[in-house]
């Protein structure tokens, strides 16, 4: 999928309406926004009655808008005595608000609190998928930013209601296409609504056709009529087999291994109403390579913006998103002030790539050489990029507040080494080195880094083993510069905290030694270079620090998903080259190959299989999440015919 620059929404304000210049239309009827969003789009799908007592509800929306349909039916959601347990709402917007447009417009909101609430958490204007949390996480909005014809498409997610808001077809035609009627039906669950003020018959026939029966309903505002419909079609084709959710009356998870990867997944289970068993050969979490001081978190930007640009991207952004409330209830130490990333330039060449992409500046900045010293306090020498929602933090401090923050939901069994897995009916059975029982579950995530690989089954799964070491400085070393806040190229360095740095690392696949290594640490000074600050006076055998590994694939892409049924591709006669398609083992995930970004990867990738073994909605397009899946490998092998 091809992203286009976002262009925030111009508001005029006529006769005391929201108006749309760009459309020639308003944003809603006169007589109010509230009253429409009740009758067109909540009576309209029978809300809240038809959420009445589900464990999850899913709605989706063609058009934010101003957000007064979400802020309605979030409202009736939390008056309803007999809500759903979780409610997601999904929407969908080409040209969203700024923050501040959306202020003005939202002041004096008849649901002022809602609106504020909201108003805190808007994101950045990235063409991404941006998930906001709110009631402690019951209330999911995720923000589709784009075109809807190239992104509805690219959702993956069962909807139980649709709320159809586009601007009239007449002036806005793409939103009522039969192309995208067509995509509603491949999203809908069994029995899902649809609901618009529109009763245009080319929206009618577009929704009969996607396979839901229509109706006339009395309309609003002075409308006669608007449609209604519910998704009854002839015939439901079967999911993909990537797509099935996990097999799990249960909805329990032993999720094996415990640094950000692992509790990361054990986090968005639980988030979903699943209870996990999180285990560990170590006597506590985060005690390998999730165990270093200090660790860096930030997007990136590449020319093309293709996948790697837009999943770091979309990582960085949520973890961005979800930081705040972990260090409000949790001690995180580190720096959250932003980071710069030194680039060679010219800056007028990484300012056109932001222009041309569209990154708004509360994303990423490129700074000429003058402002990026300035903000370092380094004679850097070169532009940089600068990423506001960056920084550094203590990986084990992430670990342990996102394990504290689900509480009972994840039960801890440290000192358990795994060493073989087997399916034994419909269970997994996972057993230590000398052959004991450690657990039996339905699901299995297999978080472990690169020890995952040896409880695979064979298949061309390409993780490799890479050491690195990092190296501690103290702050009061003679010659030795420090930075105001983090700042990367090539290596690092952090500022100062408790009277010490740190710089690395070094990157040395299969390289098993624990020791450390003056030799290292000479390579890490050696980098500091390229951040303009000079070697300091000190003897690298003198200096202290840590060695731990990373799990990485050749792309440096995580390694995401349920399990591809290697066995059972001979049988199928055919090569599979999209990794959707392949047979999977039921019930066997992964979630590893973080590599040295599982900071900024931790949060997203945990989210991507909590939803992926749940069966609920993707945090980033189904392009995305190919791009991740651990079969990618299998089906670009059957496309050199290695298969």
């Amino acid at each position: 999928m091809n992203t286009q620059p976002i262009r925030p929404a111009l508001v005029e304000i006529r006769d005391g309406v929201p108006f749309a210049p760009a459309f020639g239309d308003v944003y809603h009827a006169r007589a109010g926004a509230l009253a429409q969003a009740g009758h067109v789009f909540l009576r309209g799908n029978d809300l809240p009655q038809r959420w009445a007592g589900r464990s999850d509800f899913t709605i989706v929306e063609t058009g934010f808008g101003l957000g007064n349909n979400f802020l309605a039916t979030w409202a009736a959601w939390r008056a309803d005595v007999q809500r759903c347990g979780r409610l997601h709402f999904v929407s969908i917007e080409k040209h969203p608000l700024t923050r501040d447009d959306l202020a003005r417009v939202l002041a004096d909101h008849p649901l002022d609190e809602l609106a504020e609430t909201l108003l805190a958490q808007w994101p950045p204007l990235t063409p991404n998928l941006h998930r906001l949390d709110f009631d402690g996480g019951q209330v999911r909005l995720t923000l589709a930013f784009g075109d809807v014809a190239a992104l509805l498409p690219e959702l993956r997610l069962r909807a139980d209601a649709f709320y159809l808001d586009g601007f009239a077809p007449d002036r806005n035609p793409e939103m009522w296409s039969e192309r995208l009627m067509s995509a509603l039906g491949r999203l809908a669950a069994p029995g899902a609504s649809a609901a618009t003020w529109s009763a245009s018959r080319a929206v009618r026939d577009g929704l009969a056709q996607a396979g839901f029966m229509v109706e006339r309903a009395p309309g609003f505002g002075g409308k006669r009529e608007m449609t209604v419909a519910r998704f009854a079609p002839r015939h439901i084709p079967p999911l993909p087999a990537a797509e099935a959710p996990a097999p799990a009356a249960s909805r329990h998870v032993v999720v094996l291994g415990a640094g950000l990867a692992g509790a990361s997944v054990a986090r968005g289970l639980a988030a979903l109403g699943w209870t996990c068993e999180l285990i560990d050969r170590q006597a506590r979490p985060a005690a390998e390579a999730s165990g270093n001081p200090g660790g860096l978190f930030h997007g990136i930007v590449l020319p093309d913006d293709g996948a790697h640009a837009r999943l770091h991207r979309a990582a960085a952004l949520r973890l961005q998103q979800v930081l705040p409330g972990l260090r409000g209830r949790h001690l995180i130490t580190g720096g959250f002030t932003g980071l710069l990333r030194a680039d060679d330039g010219p800056v007028e060449s990484m300012q056109a790539v932001l222009d041309r992409q569209g990154l708004p500046p509360d994303y990423v900045q490129a700074l000429d050489t003058v402002r990026a010293e300035h903000l370092s306090g380094l004679p850097l020498g070169r532009p940089a990029w600068f990423f506001p929602g960056g920084g550094w933090l203590r990986p084990s401090d992430l670990v342990q507040a996102l394990l504290t923050d689900v509480g009972d939901a994840v039960r801890w069994r440290g000192g358990l080494d795994i060493r073989s897995l087997a399916r034994v009916a419909d269970e997994w059975v996972l057993m230590t080195a000398h052959g004991t029982v450690a657990a039996r579950a339905e699901v299995v995530v297999l978080a472990n880094a690169f020890d995952a690989h040896a409880l695979l089954p064979q298949g061309p799964w390409p993780l490799q083993r890479v050491r690195g070491q990092i190296t501690r400085l103290p702050a009061t070393l003679p010659g030795l510069a420090l930075p105001r806040l983090p700042v990367a190229a090539g290596g690092y360095l952090l500022p100062a905290h408790e009277g010490m740095s740190l710089c690395g690392a070094t990157s040395q696949p299969g390289d098993a030694d624990p020791t450390l290594r003056a030799s290292d640490h000479g390579h890490n000074l050696a980098q500091l270079a390229r951040l303009g600050v000079s070697s300091p006076a000190v003897d690298p055998s003198t200096l202290d620090g840590r060695v731990g590994w990373r799990a990485v694939t050749p792309d440096r892409l995580p390694l995401i998903g349920p399990v591809p049924d290697t066995g059972a591709l001979p049988a199928l006669g055919r090569r599979i080259t999209q990794p959707r398609h392949l047979p999977r083992l039921p019930g066997l995930h992964v979630c590893t190959g973080l590599g040295s970004r599982g900071i900024t990867w931790s949060v997203l990738a945990g989210e991507i299989t909590a939803a992926w073994i749940a069966g609920q909605a993707c945090p980033v397009e189904a392009g995305l999440r190919d791009a991740v899946d651990l079969g990618r490998f299998l089906s670009r092998a059957a496309r050199r015919s290695a298969l």
